[in-house]
């Protein structure tokens, strides 16, 4: 049972809001989905990293189609791990000799998620209960969720608009000239048992962190994510994971092992987040995940795409355990709100995981053939 053939749609929707962060801007969402057949007939749907820049997607596809795709023909579809840990030895001069360290990650993390979606869609389980080796908390199909992405042009409203879809717990975007003023208005806004936590998106250098920290502290955040960057100087970290009086969180932009082994040592992190679309997949994604809860830390992963990689997320999470939130974008996506039949948050703004095989439902045909700007199949 090999993996036969890897299809390609790169979709894109345009916005009429931008999408706002100290990184940049977007008018357009986008996506990259990757579809993985097997010999035998199976498949399975995962998502590549693509959010920014705007033209991100396009170039991914193309990277997989004419360079990395063709080496997973042939190769076994029933052992993930396996197969990303000899992928990534596979494509590490290609890495070098390109200096796409990133962008060639993040396609065999979706590559790694979709092979995981298809084991367990052949195997007729849900993928949580696959990757918690088949035995999942039930009370884990529902998962404690915030709304994220809030940005800085009116966060209150946009606050209003995610508690009025269930939510009781909002991230907001900093690095910006209006923070106080965002956050004093978010936090006088905020009602009975809900959270704010702030992500300042590397936005900050280590001076301006230090002098922000305590000042953020002071308006009762859950968390600060990403104050620095994420490659900023060890003795750095330490020096404001030590000045915090509430938890750093950060592990989005982190893209090796060995980087989250050492904030875990360390100590810096007190929410870890990993990416499944970004980096690792699943596969090294689980293994972050475990070893964070091992060490006392909380497991939130990081998401901020279409709906395919939500899902994916979210089954992680549910299999981890843990008391960790999902992150769910708040801003307008179609790639996320059309593409798949997702359930809405129940009534103490919880995200309900489908039983169905594999990570849930398919994606919509009508709605995938009218956001495809491209499409290419590898066999």
């Amino acid at each position: 049972m090999t993996i036969a053939a890897i299809e390609l749609f790169y979709l894109r929707a345009p916005i009429d809001e931008p999408v706002v962060s100290s990184i940049g801007r977007f008018t357009a969402r986008q996506s990259l989905l990757v579809r993985l057949g097997a010999e035998d007939g199976a498949h399975g749907w995962g998502e590549i990293w693509c959010n920014f820049p705007e033209w991100g997607g396009a170039h991914r596809a193309r990277l997989v189609e004419q360079t990395l795709g063709a080496w997973y023909l042939g190769r076994p579809s029933d052992d993930p791990p396996a197969l990303w840990a000899a992928a990534r030895t596979a494509f590490h001069r290609i890495m070098i000799q390109s200096g796409e360290w990133g962008p060639v990650h993040q396609c065999m993390a979706g590559i790694d998620c979709a092979l995981w979606d298809l084991v367990a869609r052949r195997r007729g389980l849900p993928l949580a209960a696959v990757l918690a080796g088949d035995t999942p908390d039930p009370a884990r199909r529902t998962l404690p969720a915030y709304a994220s992405g809030i940005n800085p042009g009116d966060p209150v409203a946009q606050m209003q608009r995610a508690r009025e879809a269930g939510y009781r717990a909002f991230k907001l975007k900093l690095g910006f000239e209006r923070d106080d003023r965002n956050l004093d208005a978010m936090t006088a806004a905020l009602g009975p048992g809900e959270l704010l936590m702030v992500d300042v998106n590397q936005g900050y250098d280590t001076p301006t962190a230090r002098a922000r920290l305590p000042r953020l502290a002071e308006r009762g955040v859950a968390w600060i994510e990403e104050p620095i960057a994420a490659d900023a100087p060890i003795d750095d970290w330490r020096a404001l994971a030590a000045l915090s009086a509430v938890p750093l969180a950060g592990g989005e932009n982190l893209t090796d092992e060995k980087a989250f082994e050492l904030m875990g040592a360390e100590a810096i992190f007190g929410i870890v987040q990993p990416d499944v679309a970004k980096w690792g997949g699943l596969s090294a994604g689980l293994r972050i995940a475990r070893r964070a809860l091992a060490q006392g830390r909380r497991y939130c992963p990081h998401y901020l795409g279409g709906a395919v990689g939500l899902l994916h997320s979210a089954h992680l999470l549910a299999a981890a355990g843990g008391d960790g939130l999902l992150e769910i974008d708040c801003n307008p996506n179609p790639l996320r709100e059309e593409l798949l039949d997702l359930a809405p948050l129940d009534r103490e703004g919880r995200f309900v995981l489908s039983d169905a095989p594999g990570s849930g439902p398919e994606p919509d045909a009508a709605t995938l053939e009218r956001f495809t700007e491209s499409h290419f199949t590898v066999r």
